[in-house]
C-alpha cells in the first residue's frame, strides 16, 4: 500500500509534526508513506517538495490579500480564516499517480484551493483527510469559538466586520464546499473525540465517513530521563520546581496566557512559602515578553527546534501547564506525559480525552484561574507524584503509540479502498 500524505509544511506546527510522526508509523507498519509538501526544509528522502517556489508564495499571498479585503483592510483574524481559493493541482506529480491513498493533513494557507481538492476526488482515488482544526467540517474558520454555523450553511460569520451577514465570505465558501463534496466520499479523521463530535454535527459532512483517532508519537524518544541532567544541559536551575508552559507562538490567545498568569499569580498568593523555591520556564516564540508579567521567576527559553533540547526542556519540568481555550489533541500535552510530566489543563476540546483527571494530571474547570491554581498546586505538592508519572507514561504508551496509531489508519485505508474498488 502506498499513502502520499499532504501538508503544507514539513516541520513548521503541531500539524506537521504529527503528519510527520504519522509517515513514520506507516513506514515502520509495512506501508509505504511518503509526505507532499510545500515547505521542505530537511534532506528527509520520503518528504517531497511540490517545488513550485514563487508560484506557491503568490497563492499564499494572493489569498492573504482577499481575505484582508472582506476584512475591509484590518489585520484582525488575517490568520484565523482560509478560504483556499488559490493552490497547486498536484494529481500530475509522479508521487499522486504513484499513490494508493492520498491522505489530506492541513493544506491551507496556498497549498490546496478547493478546486485542488476537486480534482483529488474527480481522480477517484480514495481520500482520507486528518481533521487537526475544524476547517474541513467549516467554512473560513479553524476553531468555531461559540459559534455553530457550521451546523447549517455559516453566514453570520463573527471573524468578519460587524458579524457578516446572510450572504457573507463565510456562506459562500461554505457553498463551494459543499458543491466540491457533492457526489465524493472522504473518510475523515478527527485527532479527538471532540473534534469527531463537532465534525459530525457539520451540515457538510452529513453523508460522509467520521471518525477519531489519535496522533501517534515516538515513546522510545520521547520518554523520561534524569531531571538534574536535562536542567543542566538547557541551562535551568537544578533546585527549584519548574512549571512549564510551552506553545509555538506563547502570546497565542487561544493557548490561554492571561489565565496562566492569572492563575501562577493566585498560586504564589496563596502558597507564599513556594515562591523562592519554584520557577516558571517558557518554551516558543515570544517567551521574553512574558519576563516580568508572572509572579514567579521566568526563564525563556525561546523557540526550539532541535528535538533533544525539545525533550530536555519536557524532562526538566514537575508540571506541565496548558490552559487552552479551544484546543484539539495537543502534541505539547502528549509530549510532556510521554516524558512523565503530569499535566493541568483545562476541561475544553480534546484535552481531557488526554488528562486523565487526579490520575497523571489535573483537569481545571473552563476559563477558571482559580481552578487551575489548584491544579498546579496538586500537581506540584503530590504525595503520590511518582504514581502521576508513571500513569502520564502508561496513558501515552496505551493510547498513543506509533504502532497502535499506524494499526487504526491501516484500517481506515483498507475500509477506503475496498469501497471505492465496490463503487468502481
Amino acid at each position: 500500500m502506498r499513502v502520499l500524505i499532504v501538508n503544507t509544511s514539513e516541520k513548521t506546527g503541531g500539524a506537521a509534526v504529527a503528519a510527520n510522526r504519522l509517515k513514520d508509523a506507516l513506514n515502520q507498519n509495512g506501508v509505504k508513506a511518503k509526505m507532499l509538501v510545500r515547505d521542505k526544509t530537511t534532506d528527509d528522502i520520503t518528504v517531497v517538495s511540490m517545488k513550485q517556489g514563487i508560484v506557491s508564495q503568490w497563492h499564499l499571498l494572493w489569498e492573504r490579500w482577499c481575505i484582508f479585503r472582506h476584512l475591509r483592510f484590518s489585520r484582525k483574524h488575517l490568520f484565523e480564516i482560509d478560504i483556499a481559493n488559490a493552490g497547486t493541482d498536484i494529481t500530475k506529480l509522479r508521487e499522486f499517480q504513484e499513490a494508493d491513498i492520498i491522505h489530506l493533513s492541513w493544506i491551507n494557507q496556498g497549498m490546496l484551493s478547493l478546486g485542488s481538492i476537486r480534482k483529488i476526488l474527480n481522480s477517484g482515488k480514495p481520500v482520507v483527510w486528518t481533521m487537526h482544526d475544524l476547517w474541513p467540517a467549516s467554512s473560513i474558520c479553524h476553531y468555531a469559538h461559540g459559534c455553530d454555523g457550521f451546523r447549517k450553511d455559516c453566514g453570520h460569520c463573527p471573524l468578519l466586520p460587524n458579524g457578516g451577514s446572510t450572504n457573507d465570505l463565510s456562506a459562500k465558501v461554505f457553498r463551494q464546499k459543499k458543491a466540491v463534496l457533492k457526489n465524493h466520499s472522504i473518510w475523515f479523521v478527527a485527532c479527538s473525540q471532540w473534534l469527531a463530535g463537532q465534525a459530525r454535527k457539520s451540515s457538510l459532512l452529513t453523508d460522509q465517513f467520521v471518525t477519531n483517532i489519535p496522533n501517534p508519537i515516538d515513546t522510545h524518544f520521547f520518554c523520561p530521563q534524569n531531571k538534574k541532567e536535562a536542567r543542566t544541559r538547557i541551562g535551568l536551575p537544578t533546585d527549584r520546581r519548574i512549571i512549564l508552559f510551552v506553545s509555538q507562538r506563547v502570546t497565542d490567545k487561544r493557548k490561554g496566557m492571561d489565565y496562566f498568569i492569572d492563575a501562577v499569580g493566585k498560586f504564589a498568593e496563596q502558597h507564599p512559602e513556594w515562591k523562592n523555591s519554584t520557577g516558571i520556564a517558557i518554551l516558543g516564540g515570544h517567551s521574553e515578553e512574558l519576563e516580568h508579567q508572572l509572579a514567579l521567576p521566568v526563564y525563556p527559553i525561546g523557540y526550539v527546534s532541535d528535538p533533544k533540547k525539545i525533550r530536555d526542556v519536557y524532562n526538566s519540568a514537575d508540571a506541565f501547564v496548558l490552559p487552552s481555550l479551544e484546543d484539539n489533541l495537543p502534541n505539547t500535552i502528549m509530549e510532556s506525559m510521554a516524558c512523565g510530566i503530569p499535566c493541568v489543563g483545562f476541561r475544553v476540546g480534546g484535552i481531557p480525552e488526554m488528562i486523565d483527571h487526579r490520575v497523571n494530571g489535573y483537569v481545571a474547570a473552563e476559563k477558571d484561574a482559580d481552578d487551575l491554581a489548584v491544579g498546579i498546586h496538586w500537581v506540584l505538592d503530590a504525595e503520590n507524584y511518582e504514581r502521576l508519572s508513571a500513569a502520564a507514561v502508561s496513558k501515552v504508551l496505551r493510547c498513543y503509540s506509533r504502532h497502535s496509531v499506524a494499526m487504526k489508519y491501516i484500517e481506515v485505508y483498507n475500509q477506503a479502498m475496498a469501497i471505492k474498488n465496490y463503487q468502481l
